[in-house]
């Protein structure tokens, strides 16, 4: 069984150089396949609105989504780090209405952690969280719920002018008493300055390598979100391949009584099959 990381541990892990793996997971087997595995951390990001809901994106996903999927990943994964995903609505009006989130998250769904995206803008939300006594991660860079002012899914930090507000961004999301920051679609050599720059851990999703670890959306990387696949994607399975044929084979095999086989049946018990056919009869 493995022993659950904590802040101190990937503090630690950072000081040594030791990358943290983590994926994401929105149900209870991905969770268990994951903790298995001896990952570090699991994040139930509101990515679940693309993966698992069939949304074009991340703001139609609701407070109720996300925690009834962090408390499937939560029975999945009880001795790993989980982190909760806040969703668009849900701390962009004060900072109370952030503690109020953050706090659902750890008392409905067991999480270890909060994660919001913004840096500058909501360095606010994420001091009024981590004063609150909640682990609470930075997301910058390219960050899904802002992609209508940033033009869609696009990569950010390219040109000077652009990282610099990056580089304002995680300055001020280690300011606010994150415990971490993820970076998403900038360049590795802003990741790695960023990583120099900062004494709280820095990860990476579609960010390069020069980090304290690695993110990657379990639908991505296993085959099974077909809509598009990222350029900083590597597919480790292809599950919607196997999962299609298997779905094949069975509609073949239904269509020519092919199955259920007789092992697959339950029989009559034995000795009373005579009392059987005649309780049968009473019904004709």
């Amino acid at each position: 069984m493995p022993k659950k990381k904590g802040r101190l541990e990937f503090l630690e892990m950072k000081k040594k150089g030791e990358k943290v793996t983590w994926v994401t997971a929105y149900d209870y087997p991905t969770a268990t396949f994951a903790e298995a595995a001896v990952l570090d951390m699991i994040l139930v990001g509101d990515s679940l609105g693309m993966v698992v809901l069939g949304y074009s994106g991340t703001i139609p996903v609701t407070m109720e989504d996300c925690i009834r999927h962090c408390q499937a990943v939560r029975r999945g994964a009880p001795n790993t780090f989980v982190m909760g995903d806040m969703p668009f609505g849900s701390y962009q009006v004060s900072d109370e209405q952030a503690v109020a989130s953050a706090v659902r998250f750890l008392k409905e769904a067991d999480m270890d952690a909060v994660k919001l995206e913004g840096g500058v803008r909501v360095k606010s939300r994420i001091r009024a969280i981590a004063d609150s006594g909640i682990l609470v991660c930075g997301h910058i860079g390219l960050t899904p719920q802002s992609s209508g002012p940033m033009g869609g899914f696009k990569a950010q930090g390219l040109t000077p002018e652009s990282a610099r507000y990056v580089i304002a961004d995680a300055l001020a999301v280690e300011e606010a008493g994150a415990y971490a920051v993820l970076l998403e679609g900038i360049p590795p050599e802003l990741t790695e300055f960023i990583h120099r720059r900062l004494s709280i851990p820095v990860y990476s999703i579609g960010a390069g390598a020069p980090c304290d670890g690695q993110l990657i959306i379990c639908g991505d990387m296993l085959g099974q979100f077909q809509a598009f696949t990222p350029k900083f994607v590597k597919k480790y399975a292809n599950v919607a391949e196997v999962v299609t044929a298997a779905f094949r084979q069975y509609a073949d095999e239904v269509r020519n009584g092919v199955f259920p086989g007789d092992e697959h049946v339950y029989h009559i018990r034995k000795g009373c099959e005579e009392e059987y056919a005649e309780m049968l009869k009473e019904y004709e």
